[in-house]
């Protein structure tokens, strides 16, 4: 096993373990920082989330159950 391998499996194990919720939080921070370069977007992909929150605000949207029942119907079709 390597290095990662143990350092990753101790960390699991403390998080499981603890119930420091100050903690907790400080560890959540830290992940969030780092993953902010993960979810860096260009103008177009910004636009689009626009677009659907702008759909979402004047509900132009379908419930999940329903877009899950459409594509049901779509599938038994094909």
């Amino acid at each position: 096993m390597n290095t990662t391998s143990i350092l990753k499996k101790n960390l699991i194990s403390r998080i499981e373990n603890s119930n420091d919720e100050k903690f907790l939080n400080a560890l959540q921070t830290i992940f969030d920082s780092s993953e902010q370069e993960l979810y860096k977007l260009n103008a177009e992909q910004s636009e689009s989330i626009d677009a659907g929150r702008k759909d979402i605000e004047n509900g132009k949207y379908k419930p999940h159950s329903v877009v899950m029942e459409d594509l049901t119907a779509w599938q038994k079709k094909q």
